[in-house]
């Protein structure tokens, strides 16, 4: 593993602020840097795990209810710890959950990768791209105004962030509403992008193993394609 001075400097000074772990001291991440990662359209070793994560989803299927799969039903939670209505407003896990039932999307290679890997590992995934991305990310709990760019009806728009709710951020606004509900346009993976930093979340009853294993596996799968990528990794919790 190679690791710049760049990249060691932006997640040194990553931060999670104190707030989110009084809301859910199980809280944990790990940011994971990947550099000089080959675009491309989906491939056969993409669509192999798209395969395996979709019939972990038959198999999970069988024995709960999307709801009640321990780590959704966490996150569900969660948002309504800080007021959101998980009904209306599903964690990233969840939603591609829902969507999987009939079939995972085939986007690219890299998009494919990721969200298999969040499927089979059951971990909420987000990509930011770095080459889009200013300084290094913060996660807070907003006062209610900070502005989020979206669209809405295929119209740019700016909302505001709900007062409690968790937002990752970098120095130029809000990059994730609620946590790991919805990522703003600004730094959204693209079929060119080569530098990702990408954010994997996890409460219990998700365990330190699991979560390592899900970033070594996401690791691995884009060295397999890109042998000359460039990683680095911060975990963060209350005991890191």
């Amino acid at each position: 593993m190679v690791e710049s001075r760049v990249d060691s400097n932006l997640l040194q000074n990553a931060h999670v602020a104190s707030e989110i772990f009084e809301l859910r001291p199980d809280y944990r991440v790990i940011l994971l840097l990947v550099e000089g990662i080959s675009p491309g359209s989906s491939d056969d070793a993409s669509e192999a795990l798209l395969q395996e994560a979709e019939a972990s989803v038959k198999n999970l299927l069988s024995k709960y209810p999307t709801t009640e799969i321990p780590h959704i039903a966490a996150w569900r939670e969660a948002y309504k710890a800080f007021g959101a209505k998980p009904q209306k407003t599903q964690n990233s896990l969840e939603a591609l959950m829902r969507r999987a039932k009939n079939g995972l999307p085939r986007v690219n290679r890299l998009t494919d990768i990721y969200n298999a890997i969040s499927i089979k590992h059951q971990i909420p995934l987000g990509g930011e791209d770095l080459d889009k991305y200013n300084g290094s990310p913060f996660l807070i709990r907003a006062t209610g105004q900070e502005r989020f760019q979206t669209f809405s009806s295929g119209e740019p728009t700016t909302e505001l962030a709900a007062p409690g709710e968790p937002i990752w951020c970098d120095d130029t606004g809000v990059t994730c509403r609620r946590w790991n509900w919805r990522q703003g346009p600004r730094t959204a993976l693209s079929d060119d992008t080569t530098r990702v930093l990408f954010i994997l979340d996890a409460l219990e009853p998700l365990s330190d193993d699991a979560l390592l294993r899900g970033a070594d596996e996401l690791t691995s799968a884009l060295q397999r394609i890109s042998p000359e990528v460039r990683v680095s990794q911060r975990f963060i919790g209350t005991s890191a």
